[in-house]
């Protein structure tokens, strides 16, 4: 839910509270003011972050399209699911603001410590596991390992847990976890952002909408969300500040002062990166169903997302005051790629397209379901002799291939 936080205090300075990254240990106020070059250093990091996991998002999502393997198929967001995010998102949001005014926030945020430490190492050995296998040598020794758990026994036994993996699975595991102890010991803002990442590439990439109405009702439903949270109350900012957890990319505005030191930071939640994502890629397919081959939907959200997240940053600095990214994000990712189907005459056809409709190419169809009778004893013999009788090839015309 905080995933969709605001982005945080515009110049760290000019009169607004930084955004209080995790570790930072000088209080706003007794900060020296943001450089000119500092600030536009670390906005235009972070949008170079967000801009990521749309590409290597896009294209582990590609891979996965293509790999025979349903359970790496992504998990398809309905519209009912779009239209209960919003509900259940505030409900948590609310959660962890009670939670935070009534208990410790250092209990509070040992234990998400702790919980998106674990995630952390998972999401990131999972990201970085396709690039570290080139780096593998030809005679590494790689051994298979399958992990399972299962309840029950005899017939009634089901599985509860069967993951597969390999040597070189483990050794993604291990340097992730280098990277995990870092950031439980440190907070330090390079491991909060590896982790940011890995999970902003795991969202884009796992989660998938069926069309373009599901993906402007979860825009919708969270438009309205962040301009609440953020503008009619001060639940989001207190909750986004007082979380430590890598549930938002930073970028110090001091770096060119303090080095890697720095403790001044520029802040994007991690839902104004996957939510926009989403409907980005859900633009990508859609020309293809009408036989073009063309990119210029997508193209189109990628720079409508340019677009609005620079529009966040350019009034964040002007106000002085956090701003709800998705106020900005949502009217851009929507409204441009709707100006490219009026011009290009595609509107019904684009809220018509029903990408979960698309059959893969290695997903087998069955058109008709053939007719099965007798006993077990009279079909094993019908089988054996269709098998022992030679077939000939039939020749398929062009228009049936």
């Amino acid at each position: 839910a905080v995933g969709a936080a605001a982005m945080e205090e515009a110049a760290a300075h000019n009169g607004s509270a930084a955004g209080a990254g995790a570790g930072a240990g000088t209080p706003a106020a007794a900060r020296p003011p943001a450089t000119p070059e500092g600030m536009a250093l670390a906005y235009g990091s972070l949008v170079l972050m967000a801009l990521l996991p749309i590409f290597f998002g896009a294209l582990r999502s590609v891979s996965c399209a293509k790999s025979k393997n349903s359970s790496e198929m992504p998990e398809t967001i309905t519209s009912r699911d779009a239209a209960r995010f919003p509900i259940v998102a505030s409900c948590t949001l609310l959660g962890l603001y009670l939670f935070f005014k009534i208990f410790s926030q250092e209990y509070i945020n040992l234990l998400l410590s702790m919980y998106f430490f674990v995630l952390g190492i998972l999401a990131l050995s999972h990201t970085i596991s396709p690039m570290m296998n080139r780096f593998f040598p030809a005679n590494f020794p790689n051994k298979q390992y399958q992990l399972l758990f299962t309840q029950g026994s005899g017939e009634s036994k089901e599985e509860i847990v069967n993951y597969e993996f390999d040597t070189k699975d483990l050794v993604c595991l291990a340097l992730s976890s280098v990277v995990g102890v870092w950031y439980l010991l440190r907070k330090h803002w390079i491991a909060n952002n590896l982790f940011g990442l890995a999970f902003s590439l795991n969202g884009v990439e796992l989660l998938h909408l069926n069309n373009v109405s599901t993906g402007c009702i979860l825009l919708g439903g969270l438009f309205i969300y962040d301009v609440f949270w953020v503008f009619g109350t001060n639940v989001m900012v207190t909750v986004a500040k007082s979380f430590e957890a890598p549930i938002k990319l930073v970028f110090p505005q001091d770096l060119l002062e303090k080095g890697l030191e720095a403790d001044n930071f520029a802040m994007l939640g991690l839902g104004d990166i996957v939510i926009p994502d989403l409907r980005s890629l859900d633009s990508a397919p859609f020309p293809y169903s009408l036989k073009k081959n063309t990119h210029t939907y997508f193209y189109t959200s990628f720079v409508a997302y340019i677009f609005g997240l620079g529009l966040t940053i350019f009034i964040m600095h002007i106000f002085k005051h956090a701003q709800p990214a998705l106020l900005y994000l949502v009217p851009a990712c929507i409204g441009f790629p709707l100006l490219v189907a009026l011009a290009k005459g595609e509107v019904t056809e684009m809220f018509s397209y029903e990408s979960s409709a698309e059959i893969l190419p290695h997903t087998p169809r069955l058109t008709h379901f053939p007719t099965v009778s007798g006993s077990p004893a009279s079909l094993a013999d019908s089988m054996q002799q269709k098998l022992s009788c030679p077939r000939r090839r039939r020749q398929q015309s062009p228009s049936a291939m």
